[in-house]
């Protein structure tokens, strides 16, 4: 018995547990002693720097003149937001009175029944004070579910297609040729003379296009552009449609096969912006914001390239897409709901801000009364002084609506694996024909779209409408 308990003491009493236990008993005492400090203010939580700063002198302006206030704004990572945001509106714990965020996170708080939305239902306000009307109509799409607006929009997203003025005109190719452009058809004909494989080596000097079947981002952008519906009103998948086979069958051809003209350049790499400067692709799909980052990033491409609507897949068709987006929301349950609702008008329909945005991201705002501010409508030198914001206009009243479904990006995912399976159907059966490959885009939606239906009937939450 002695020797049993002289090992217990050895084992669990030894200096070094002791030591262990001492450290965890004090840690604990004066954690406990810190006094709990409740958040001062009302809580503004957003997920982008840019925005943030924009935000500072709007704020200090409002907290200087309100006595209701004052708002105290904090930057999150977004994960960091997303889940808070989520606690808050599933278990009531305290959270943001006010919520800026992309479309990687808002459209999870639609995951369950309407009127258990967290977000502040404001459609009546919109119409009551006139506010709908004057914000591009398209942009609204992201923040609706199943008929009700939670949000304002941040953003439009307009597309357009930048391409290597440089590289075009040393080609011969004339502006007034680009000018007759409408359709990619169009496009990949005029531009053909530029990939001549000058070097003997068996491949062209350059491709006409930046696309890859793996890049979710770009097949969910040529989808939409070609009217191609994801979820319908109720957000229930309807991915699987003739319209969305049509599409991806007639961009196989352009990624695969004798008459390929696509490359895949990533966006957010030094390689890419290499390759992108060394012209191994010669048009690339933007949105706003990617030509911000271009003129960040790769600062070597000023006077190098130049804008124009996306081509069409017919004549008369769009001319733009969309990608991204971001909402500012209210916490239906804030003891501060309109001090929250008037900060967010002043934040979104502010000049001063659409101008700040403007200059550090080129992101244009969605209200269409800021549209003949002058400095939307500067020549850019970047763009060899095209006006870029009169372009971006002119197409945002054309962008497609954008999917609100928390499922979203698990739709767009799916969609480039047809992309990549429909590819692999044409290689292993040397058939490049856009109307024979069409059956078996419909049957890999279908595909799909069963197994994201079955995803989406594990939600129980839905289950309770």
């Amino acid at each position: 018995m002695r020797n049993f308990l002289r090992s217990l003491t050895e084992r669990f009493f030894s200096p070094g547990a002791l030591v262990i236990f001492a450290l965890a008993l004090i840690t604990t005492v004066a954690v406990t002693l810190i006094p709990a400090s409740e958040p001062r203010g009302i809580q503004f939580w957003v997920v982008a720097r840019q925005q943030r700063d924009s935000y500072v002198e709007k704020i200090a302006e409002w907290n200087g003149s309100h006595s209701e206030g004052p708002f105290a704004m904090t930057l999150l990572h977004d994960r960091s937001l997303e889940q808070r945001m989520l606690a808050g509106f599933l278990s009531g714990t305290p959270m943001a009175d006010l919520l800026e965020m992309h479309e990687g996170v808002f459209p999870k708080a639609f995951l369950g029944p309407v009127d258990q939305i967290g977000f502040l239902d404001i459609t009546e306000r919109l119409h009551a004070e006139g506010l709908y009307e004057q914000i591009n109509e398209p942009s609204f799409s992201q923040q609706i579910s199943r008929g009700r607006h939670f949000g304002l929009p941040h953003d439009v997203h307009p597309v357009l297609l930048a391409y290597r003025a440089d590289l075009v005109e040393a080609a011969g190719i004339t502006d007034a040729q680009i000018s007759q452009i409408e359709t990619w058809d169009d496009y990949f004909r005029v531009m053909r003379p530029l990939m001549a494989d000058r070097d003997g080596d068996g491949r062209p000097d350059r491709y006409l296009l930046n696309l890859s079947d793996m890049r979710e981002d770009i097949i969910s952008m040529l989808v939409l552009q070609n009217d191609g519906e994801i979820f319908d009103a109720q957000d229930r998948p309807i991915f699987a449609n003739e319209r969305n086979a049509e599409t991806l069958a007639r961009i196989t051809p352009w990624l695969t096969g004798p008459e390929r003209v696509s490359f895949d350049v990533a966006w957010f790499t030094a390689a890419g912006h290499k390759q992108i400067l060394d012209g191994l692709v010669v048009g690339s799909m933007v949105p706003d914001w990617l030509l911000g980052l271009w003129k960040i990033e790769n600062p070597q491409l000023a006077g190098k390239i130049k804008l124009m609507p996306l081509p069409a897949f017919e004549r008369g068709g769009r001319r733009t897409s969309t990608r991204g987006g971001s909402m500012i929301g209210i916490n239906k349950r804030s003891a501060h709901i309109e001090e929250c609702w008037e900060m967010a008008k002043a934040l979104y329909t502010s000049a001063e801000i659409a101008e700040q945005t403007w200059e550090k991201t080129m992101i244009l705002s969605p209200v269409k009364t800021l549209w003949d501010e002058p400095f939307y409508h500067a020549p850019d030198p970047f763009v060899s002084g095209q006006r870029v914001g009169t372009l971006f206009i002119e197409q945002a009243p054309h962008v497609p609506l954008r999917p609100s479904s928390p499922y979203t990006n698990i739709a767009y995912a799916y969609l480039s694996n047809v992309a990549m399976g429909l590819r692999s159907y044409a290689e292993k059966h040397d058939c490049y024909d856009p109307e024979v490959l069409k059956p078996e885009a419909l049957r890999l939606l279908h595909y799909y779209q069963d197994r994201l239906e079955k995803l989406i009937s594990r939600n129980v939450f839905l289950e309770e409408e």
